[in-house]
């Protein structure tokens, strides 16, 4: 019997999967706990309209991710902050004043959990950091820490 998964189920497949099933597994226990449903025509075709329209937003989500990595590559963020001897701060940088900065100065909210920074910058100078936008579209934006 084919059926289409509703959720994963270890051993068998994974959500909206077609499989075929024994008739008796189907309806005894696939069936009664709404792990599965009939593979009928029309659940097929809502099956394909739903998967095309998840196609069509992650294209879509990819293509804004795309075009804010461009805009993200040609920013500069400066810090001006007190520093002690040997240019060591006063304090720290962390990636949320990274991201407060740049949604403060030029209105992009960028998650700070996307921001990959080793550590907080604890000294002045220019340090070139990756931002994770979306998966497989990072860029690279430009921090520059100065006596202030």
């Amino acid at each position: 019997m084919k059926v289409i998964l509703k959720s994963d189920i270890k051993g068998v497949g994974k959500k909206d999967d077609v499989i075929n099933v024994a008739d008796g597994y189907a309806r005894n226990y696939l069936f009664p706990r709404k792990l599965a449903v009939l593979a009928t025509e029309g659940n097929l075709i809502s099956l394909k309209e739903k998967n095309d329209a998840q196609r069509f937003k992650k294209q879509s989500e990819y293509g804004e991710a795309r075009e804010l990595a461009k805009k993200l590559s040609k920013l500069s963020v400066t810090f001006k902050v007190k520093t002690g001897e040997n240019g060591r701060l006063f304090g720290s940088i962390t990636s949320k004043d990274i991201a407060e900065k740049i949604k403060s100065e030029f209105g992009i909210e960028v998650d700070k959990k996307k921001i990959v920074l080793d550590e907080a910058i604890k000294s002045a100078g220019v340090y070139d950091l990756e931002v994770k936008v979306y998966p497989e579209v990072s860029s690279k934006i430009k921090v520059e820490v100065i006596e202030g």
